[in-house]
């Protein structure tokens, strides 16, 4: 029989007070909840992975359906374009093509231009005529100085721009009086030469001389304290702002109309431009053409037959009108067409470039993904 001497306390395996298998028991719970987070990790990755990889599947699977889909807008607009020729001999903006409730006859009048059903997605159609704008290529420099000083441009710069304008498009290497060549732009960093050549794209004109941002786009007037002086097109300078230019080149100017601007979809500033005359007179004819409820696109507008109309509501002289001529119309030849793609929520914009000469004729110039 063992005595009680004989007895001893059992062995602690982690230490006499357990210390020591505590703190393995830690270590191994963190290295556990480190694992778990690394494959966590991994795992999101690997799906955020595979879910861009079926995104990227799905689109490349959709491109054909978008680029058949997007011709088909461009057709149905050739299709309505077309058919509006014989409806009425003006485009005005109370019309089908422009979004208008007129000018619908048999073949129109089923025809819709948003939320069309085509396939596997839907489309929209927009169409906006290039001739409410003024063809900066074959502007003269009294009209580009108008243009300028409407935007906001002082007389000095007003000057100098124009003839850097011009300098750019024609095709010597000769320098206006106030204008810009090739051995000016070569000065500048980094060099380039002056095209020679009509501009192909507006924005080009943020390389010419003098033309910066601002006056292309116009000022954002909601990010800025505009003092209550400036009104209109005025100029205003101050130490927080520097120039402000109410107005935009590129709300005047395009580069793919033809020699004449349509007065029944002209803006007022365009008109302005135009005409030579001021906006009180500029807009009695945009308030002329939209009828008794004073808003452009409804049944009751009336667009101008001619152009000679116009001087019984603005007072634009006979002999002024004349020599106009060939700057005014009521017709337009160029439209920019945009088709919007939806297919299960994705969507894509087409924009294409309509030319037409008369009923049978309506060509698309080119088309491109916005």
């Amino acid at each position: 029989m063992p005595r009680a001497g004989d007895l001893q306390s059992p062995s602690l395996p982690c230490g006499s007070t357990g210390t020591g298998c505590t703190r393995r028991s830690g270590i191994a719970l963190i290295m556990v909840m480190l694992v778990i987070l690394v494959l966590a990790v991994l795992a999101g990755g690997f799906a955020y992975s595979v879910k861009v990889e079926v995104t990227l599947a799905r689109n490349a699977s959709h491109d054909q359906d978008f680029e058949w889909l997007g011709r088909s807008g461009v057709e149905l607009a050739r299709f309505v374009l077309a058919q509006q020729i014989p409806n009425e001999p003006y485009d005005a903006l109370n019309q089908k093509w422009a979004g208008g409730p007129a000018g619908t006859n048999e073949a129109l009048a089923s025809v819709s231009l948003t939320d069309v059903r085509l396939g596997p997605g839907t489309l929209n159609v927009k169409i906006v005529d290039c001739e409410r704008k003024l063809n900066i290529n074959i502007a003269d420099p009294s009209r580009l100085t108008r243009a300028l000083h409407l935007c906001g441009v002082d007389a000095t710069e007003a000057g100098q721009i124009s003839d850097s304008i011009q300098d750019w498009i024609d095709r010597d290497d000769q320098p206006r009086l106030s204008g810009a060549e090739s051995d000016f732009y070569l000065s500048l960093s980094p060099p380039y030469q002056a095209k020679n050549g009509p501009l192909d794209d507006l924005s080009e004109l943020m390389l010419i001389r003098g033309v910066v941002p601002e006056m292309f786009t116009g000022t954002d007037l909601s990010q800025i304290d505009v003092p209550r002086s400036v009104t209109g097109r005025a100029l205003a300078v101050n130490k927080y702002t520097g120039p402000i230019y109410t107005n935009a080149l590129r709300d005047i100017f395009t580069t793919t109309s033809v020699r004449a601007v349509n007065i029944n979809t002209a803006s007022a500033l365009v008109l302005q431009t135009v005409l030579g005359v001021d906006g009180a007179a500029a807009q009695a004819i945009v308030m002329y053409r939209a009828g008794l409820d004073g808003q452009e696109g409804t049944e009751d507008d009336a667009p101008f037959r001619m152009p000679a109309q116009i001087a019984s509501v603005a007072a634009v002289p006979q002999p002024v009108l004349q020599a106009l001529g060939q700057f005014l119309a009521v017709r337009s030849t160029v439209f920019e067409v945009e088709v919007t793609v939806d297919i299960g929520g994705q969507k894509r914009t087409m924009v294409a470039l309509v030319s037409r000469a008369n009923q049978r004729d309506v060509r698309t110039l080119f088309t491109h993904w916005k």
